[in-house]
């Protein structure tokens, strides 16, 4: 894309050099110059006010050029883009409101987000529909783990915004269902997790068939080498707009209060048992690093008496919505994950996250401890480190600056944790009767997704059939009988026979008789048995 072909709006120098922004901006979503109806759409759910990268990017974004945005997780990276997605479609609202002519309407897909992760696909999608509900813009989750009937049968109606996951846009455009050659604006988000799950080869495919002339937006909250190559290869003089505060430097969110504790791999279910009755405690998560690990816990604090659910790779995509839609809806208020549903999922009111686990690596402890204390809301994370993980935590330590290079050494009855988490005195590991007042996970129903073989099961999740479905078959009773000399033996007739006969009302005494006949009429062929003596006779004869 040339400069000729990008219409940029006359904006202040700091928005668009590589500036950092303000703690928290008093501008207003109308006053970036978005449309009436998209700014009355966010009022109606209490948005008004942009955030940093939001302010930023917005006036570079409206105005079609290529933005490259870098934010802290947890500061509203989605409207910064999701915006500009939602203005550059037309839908029949603007040709009521004369600003397109009825020849630009086309049931084709205008705009693409690409994301890495299906709850995240759904998080992106939801946000573009409450920003676009007053234009009534269609929009799109297309991802993995659903049947592709109704993806396919929503492409033919007809959509304006299409978000998914590169594995499942790749297979629809591969088999024509899904038309890229009207898109006009191109998203990546959370490039950079792309890149850990070797998603970029797939990326690179997706981009290779969209038109030349579009407008691409890139957002992350870090930026590795790779994700920058990508840029300079598929963007047109991009803007890198890089937004914090500046009282807050560090690389996690200066609202997080964060506590890094050494503890033991069999005190860890009691300690987090009590971190979880803390007073003000809302929603908490519980991050794990493997997926029997997350089951497991999950099981472990349903036990003890929390609305507790799980997300990991081994549930099938409708298990996972069903404990995400509980979570959301306060019937669960833990739920225990693996990295899975660290990147992009917002929900309002967690208030802790506990890493049951030493994260891999920075990024994903950073990505973990975002879900809470997002959109400048408080919150807590706290981190139980095992001895063997002492090493991977002062990595990760060094690399974001943080305060905890020798975790203290900590059990469930330690007095420190009780006082720096607030727990009441004389708490115990299970939840009080009176305090088990959510519906549970149970209480939320699971939808049928259609799910590709069936979907995958979990642990403790049953494949059988329930019994009325499968009826038991009946077994015959076996017939023996006592033979010598290939004749039946008199008064060795079995014994199941003749109790059916005399359930039946039949003589008993004909059973042996029948036997006998029957022995009789079909007496066996004997065997003749060669020894090794008697072939050596014959060879000599």
């Amino acid at each position: 894309m040339n400069d000729a072909d990008v219409v940029r709006p006359a904006s202040p120098p700091c928005v668009a050099s590589h500036g950092r922004g303000k703690l928290l901006s008093t501008t207003t979503f109308r006053e970036l110059g978005i449309l009436p109806e998209t700014a009355e759409a966010l009022e109606a759910v209490g948005i008004v006010t942009a955030f940093p990268i939001q302010e930023m990017t917005l006036p570079v974004a409206l105005g079609g050029g290529d933005v490259i945005g870098q934010a802290k997780t947890g500061t509203g990276k989605t409207l910064g883009f999701g915006l500009p997605v939602l203005e550059t479609v037309t839908v029949p609202a603007d040709v009521e409101a004369g600003r397109a002519t009825p020849e630009q309407l086309t049931d084709a897909p205008q705009a693409l987000v690409v994301v890495p992760t299906r709850e995240l696909c759904q998080q992106v999608t939801n946000d573009l529909l409450t920003a676009g509900k007053a234009r009534n813009v269609r929009v799109l989750a297309i991802y993995g783990g659903r049947a592709y009937e109704p993806q396919v049968e929503a492409l033919r109606k007809g959509v304006d915004v299409v978000v998914g996951t590169p594995g499942r846009l790749l297979d629809l455009a591969g088999q024509r269902k899904l038309d890229l050659k009207h898109i006009r604006a191109l998203v990546l988000d959370e490039a950079d997790e792309m890149l850990d799950l070797g998603f970029l080869p797939d990326v690179e495919k997706i981009i290779q068939q969209l038109p030349a002339k579009r407008q691409t937006m890139l957002f992350s909250a870090t930026m590795p080498g790779q994700v920058i190559s990508l840029a300079r290869r598929y963007m047109s003089q991009p803007t890198h707009i890089s937004a914090t505060s500046p009282d807050d430097e560090g690389a996690t969110v200066a609202n997080t209060t964060q506590h890094v504790f050494r503890a033991h791999s069999m005190d860890k279910p009691e300690m987090v048992a009590r971190i979880l009755q803390a007073e003000g405690r809302g929603l908490a998560m519980v991050f794990c690093r493997t997926k029997r690990t997350a089951a497991d816990i999950a099981e472990q604090l349903s036990r003890r008496g929390f609305a507790s659910g799980a997300v990991h790779g081994d549930l099938g995509q409708g298990a996972r919505e069903q404990a995400l839609r509980a979570f959301r809806n306060g019937k669960v208020d833990v739920l225990v994950c693996t990295d899975v549903a660290a990147r992009g999922i917002d929900v309002e009111g967690v208030t802790h996250v506990i890493n049951y686990q030493t994260p891999e690596d920075e990024k994903t402890y950073l990505h973990r401890i975002g879900r809470t204390g997002r959109a400048g809301a408080s919150g807590t994370a706290v981190t139980l480190v095992d001895w063997d993980d002492i090493p991977r935590w002062q990595l990760i330590n060094k690399a974001l600056g943080l305060a905890f290079p020798d975790p203290e050494e900590t059990y469930s009855t330690s007095p420190h944790l009780y006082e720096l988490l607030g727990i009441p005195e004389g708490t115990k590991g299970v939840l009080p009767r009176a305090e088990r007042t959510r519906a549970g996970l149970a209480a939320e129903e699971v939808e049928d997704l259609g799910e590709p073989g069936g979907g995958r099961r979990g642990r403790g999740q049953s494949r059988t059939a329930p019994a009325e479905e499968r009826p038991q078959r009946s077994r015959t009773p076996r017939q023996r009988r006592r033979t010598r000399g290939g004749r039946t033996v008199d008064g060795a007739a079995p014994a199941a026979p003749a109790a059916e006969a005399a359930s039946s009302g039949a003589p008993a005494a004909s059973a042996p008789a029948a036997s006998g006949e029957d022995g009789a009429a079909r007496k066996p062929r004997r065997r003749r048995r060669r020894t090794r003596s008697a072939s050596a006779e014959q060879t000599a004869d």
